[in-house]
């Protein structure tokens, strides 16, 4: 178990971990404004809480973590502040596939992947080629994601299944969907987490999180890390879910 000065850990009750924690990463640029940086200041520093996050959550024993990293809105952002981005994933990709081993984690990623830059791709499926092996916590990272994008692209899969002969009408129902989505293998998110105060998801896994516990903080990403993590998940702990019933 993690040892924090303040006790947090003790407690979280290992036998109730959310299985499946999915993080709205959102506050960078309000971070970064607050200090008279460039927005671009608040991305890299939102990169030391996704190392906090990671470790804690590989240490706790949480089976996946997704974390919102890119989404399809945002290639509207400046083109500088796009490729600031794109080139602070490739950098950390790289920088951090040793820290992934040793903690044992496995990296995916989840979107219209082929958006990405050849370039950008390869360093990805590096990572994810000398990941693959590991059996802890799997890091799911959304690049290029967006939930309607995401449906979309599963009615077509189905419709173009459909009238090849594949499948038939009656037998689409909610876990055939589910396996046609990019996210298709991985349960659905137990928790979802967003910083910075917003109260919305943000076409963020939109059919994923119908039951998903919401727990939504004022703090802004990068200074969110473990301890902000541990009480996410002790409030979580709190809550009886009932899935719709009594």
């Amino acid at each position: 178990m993690i040892s924090e000065p303040d006790g947090l850990e003790s407690k979280i009750v290992p036998d109730r971990l959310p299985a499946h924690i999915a993080i709205i990463m959102d506050g960078n640029g309000r971070w970064a404004k607050r200090r008279n940086l460039p927005r671009t200041a608040g991305h890299e520093a939102g990169v030391e809480s996704v190392r906090k996050v990671v470790r804690a959550s590989a240490e706790l024993g949480v089976e996946y973590l997704t974390l919102y990293t890119f989404s399809v809105e945002n290639w509207k952002r400046p083109r500088e502040e796009v490729e600031a981005l794109m080139r602070l994933l490739t950098k950390t990709t790289r920088r951090e596939i040793d820290e992934l081993n040793r903690n044992n984690v496995r990296l995916i990623t989840t979107g219209r992947i082929d958006g990405l830059s050849l370039a950008r791709r390869k360093v990805l499926d590096l990572a994810m080629k000398k990941t693959r092996k590991n059996t802890g916590l799997v890091l799911n990272l959304a690049l290029n994601y967006g939930g309607r994008t995401e449906i979309i692209d599963a009615v077509k899969a189905i419709a173009l299944g459909v009238m090849a002969g594949n499948i038939h009408p009656g037998e689409i129902n909610e876990t055939l969907f589910s396996n046609y989505l990019y996210t298709a293998g991985l349960p659905d998110p137990d928790l979802l987490i967003r910083t910075s105060g917003e109260m919305r998801i943000s076409n963020f896994l939109l059919w994923q999180t119908s039951y998903t516990e919401m727990y939504i903080t004022d703090v802004l990403w990068p200074d969110f890390g473990r301890r902000e993590l541990f009480e996410a998940i002790i409030e979580y702990q709190k809550r009886e879910r009932r899935f719709g019933k009594v």
